[in-house]
């Protein structure tokens, strides 16, 4: 193979290098630094100690040892942060070196570095009610150390607080990681309440715009989607506008549901039951339902053996 790759190496350089050029969309060559997904992966593993000490990374953590243990973290935390947020920031601006982009990242760092407590007493309201939700849990200890759909609502806390501190880019790459990682696509720009539970998380797609209160639970498969997109008078979708649904407090999505548009609003306390397609508002204290499908059972066996 190196034999034959030598003969045309030239050729097959000039022939990339010329694709490079010919699509400027597809190639980054000479603008600022992209941020580093692993490093931002990294961060998150980080972050997670920090949020749940003892149970991720260091496990002997003491009364006596644990201000030691915050402030290590905080020191690598906020300076890799630091470092991904600057770059974010500077390719927004398209400018590879910029002090006004360094100074806002350590700013944006030391906000979110602030909020840690906010986060966990979020993320403990979560963990509550995911154990209080699902009779298959043993122990909050359980959800915070296993489900998957936790984990995936932990990530979209930590990436919507990045998100609303201004932080483009790195917000995406958190949420599209723990997409990856459980099967579970939340937007960081949708607005979801306090304790809020996936179960079984697979499946789960909740767009840029949805509107989530509190108390919500979901199951695997449910689908907050648009229902259209509006266009300008160019043919270009129209941003900023709320394309996706709105759930109110207390609402229970069953098993592969899908509920679609920004003008539905699922009011207080209904229950949408599994496999329905909603695409209108429904009133409080409702339940949702499809009509059963019709089964047919058959015997395998033919008649007279």
């Amino acid at each position: 193979m190196n034999e034959m790759l030598n003969g045309s190496l030239d050729r097959i350089t000039n022939k990339i290098c010329a694709s490079y050029r010919g699509d400027a969309r597809t190639q980054h060559i000479g603008h600022a630094f992209l941020p580093s997904g692993d490093k931002i992966v990294e961060l998150l593993g980080q972050i997670r100690q920090l949020l749940f000490p003892g149970f991720f990374g260091p496990k002997e953590i003491t009364e006596q040892n644990v201000r030691y243990h915050v402030g290590a973290l905080l020191v690598r935390i906020g300076g890799e942060l630091t470092e991904q947020v600057y770059n974010c920031l500077c390719h927004e601006a398209q400018k590879a070196q910029d002090a006004p982009c360094r100074t806002q990242s350590a700013q944006i760092a030391s906000d979110f570095l602030e909020s840690v407590p906010e986060l966990r007493e979020a993320l403990a309201l979560d963990a509550q009610a995911a154990y209080d939700g699902d009779p298959a849990a043993k122990s909050i200890d359980e959800v915070i150390y296993c489900y998957p759909g936790f984990y995936a609502v932990m990530v979209y806390r930590i990436a919507n607080r990045l998100h609303r501190l201004g932080v483009p880019l790195m917000p995406r790459i958190m949420t599209e990681h723990a997409h990856g990682a459980t099967g579970t696509d939340i937007h960081p720009g949708a607005q979801i309440g306090r304790s809020f539970f996936i179960d079984h998380a697979t499946g789960v797609v909740i767009g840029e715009t949805t509107r989530i209160g509190d108390g919500v639970k979901i199951y695997q498969g449910v689908t907050l989607g648009a229902l259209s997109f509006p266009k300008d008078e160019r043919g270009r979708v129209i941003k900023g506008l709320q394309r996706h649904p709105t759930l109110e407090d207390n609402v229970t999505i069953y098993a592969n549901a899908t509920i679609l548009g920004g003008q539905t609003v699922i009011g207080r306390g209904v229950t949408v039951g599994g496999n329905t397609f909603v695409t209108e508002s429904i009133t409080a204290d409702s339940t949702v339902t499809s009509e059963a499908p019709q089964l047919q059972v058959r015997s395998k066996k033919k008649a007279g053996h």
